[in-house]
This record gives C-alpha cells, sequence and structure tokens, in this order.
C-alpha cells in the first residue's frame, strides 16, 4: 500500500475475517508477488550462523493487532538459529513516542510478556497510548518499574535508536505493516502472501508459512 494511503487510511491492508488453517500446506510462492526480494542487501545485527527475522508494525494499527496472536504462536517455534525482533515503524513524527515505547519494552526484556497488553489496552480499551504521560502511566499499572522506564524512554541514546529503527524500515522499503523482513534480503506481508481478496486470517498463516521458507533459502545462502 502506499504510504499516503496508509496514513490516510489508518494502514487498511487487509480484508478482515477467515481462518489461518486454510492456508495451504503446499502453497507455491511467486517473488515479486508474494514477496520481494531486495536489489540491496540490509546490514543484519545477528552473529554469523545465525539468521534474522524482522516485524515491523505499528501498534496503533489494527491489523498488527490481529496479527500478534499468530505471529506469537510462530515465534514460540522457531529454531535455535532464527533471531526474531520486532521494529516499530515511524511513518510520521507522531509515532516516535510508541517507537520509544517498544525500545524501551525490547530494552528491558519486557516486549514479549507485554506486547499483547500494548495492543489490548488501545484496540480493546480505547486509549492511544500516543503521548509519554500516557505511555509511562500504562506501564507503571501494568508493573513496570517507573525509574528505570523514565530513564530508558527519555535516554539521550533513545533518539538515536529512534532514528535507527526507521532507517531499517526505509531499507527494507516498508510502506504498509504488518510487514517481515527476513535477513535483510526478503520482505513479505499478510497482504503480499495472501493475495487478492485473501481473508485476513488466511493470510496471517500464509505469510509465515512463506516466512518459513525464505528462512531456509537465507541459511542456503539462495
Amino acid at each position: 500500500m502506499d504510504r499516503r494511503a496508509f496514513i490516510a487510511q489508518g494502514s487498511a491492508l487487509l480484508v478482515a475475517g477467515g481462518a489461518a488453517g486454510a492456508a495451504s500446506a503446499q502453497a507455491v510462492f511467486q517473488e515479486g508477488r508474494h514477496y520481494v526480494r531486495l536489489p540491496q542487501s540490509v546490514a543484519v545485527s545477528v552473529p554469523a550462523g545465525k539468521i534474522e527475522v524482522v516485524e515491523f508494525f505499528w501498534y496503533g494499527c489494527p491489523h498488527c493487532n490481529a496479527f500478534e496472536p499468530t505471529l506469537e504462536a510462530w515465534v514460540k517455534k522457531l529454531p535455535a538459529d532464527v533471531v526474531f525482533r520486532r521494529v516499530h515503524v515511524g511513518f510520521r513524527p507522531s509515532f516516535e513516542p510508541q517507537q520509544r515505547l517498544a525500545l524501551t519494552l525490547e530494552t528491558m526484556g519486557l516486549m514479549d510478556s507485554l506486547q499483547r497488553k500494548v495492543f489490548h489496552r488501545i484496540h480493546v480499551e480505547g486509549e492511544r497510548l500516543d503521548r509519554p504521560e500516557a505511555i509511562i502511566a500504562w506501564a507503571v499499572a501494568n508493573g513496570v518499574d517507573e525509574a528505570k522506564f523514565k530513564e530508558i524512554f527519555n535516554s539521550f541514546g533513545m533518539a538515536n535508536r529512534v532514528r535507527q529503527s526507521s532507517k531499517l524500515a526505509e531499507a527494507y522499503k516498508i510502506e504498509g505493516v504488518p510487514a517481515l523482513g527476513v535477513h535483510g534480503r526478503f520482505y513479505t506481508s499478510p497482504a503480499l502472501a495472501g493475495g487478492d481478496n485473501a481473508p485476513e486470517a488466511v493470510g496471517h498463516g500464509r505469510a509465515l508459512q512463506l516466512v518459513d521458507q525464505l528462512i531456509l533459502r537465507a541459511r542456503k545462502g539462495t
């Protein structure tokens, strides 16, 4: 999706409904249609012998929220040589507080335990969590050490980390979320992998099935 359309429409990427189990076990994916090979490789942040997979997301995106349960279950079954991380996009300046939230949770080792709770606060309880004071209050209410959270959230180096997150999304040429980057070489998304008019949950399953295949390719260097 065009980034301007993404901003105007609130990341309306997929048609809702369906079941992830409908993704075919024998799905055939085509380069340029279901996934993209990057014209220039992106640097990865993992040691040699490891494969990096990155989810690009936005806390305010309803499709990222819908994708999270399926993604979370998939992440728990990843092979030992696959390193998974989440990167909050910065499509516009107002996203920065939530980028800082994601990076702070990552730094504190709390993203796995609190990621779903952030989405729930926004998409079920209806709080936008787009202001620092609201974010800090939410973190404290969820048992996070206030002083430590504030120290990281407002740290001198945080602005640079926010820029690095945005640059990584730009390097992968991400224009909509959720999206998945594989070892600096490929990217796909539920919208791409699902194909035209696919129910949203079908796109979720197919995207992760495709990422499994791309991990194998990255491992083999093909």
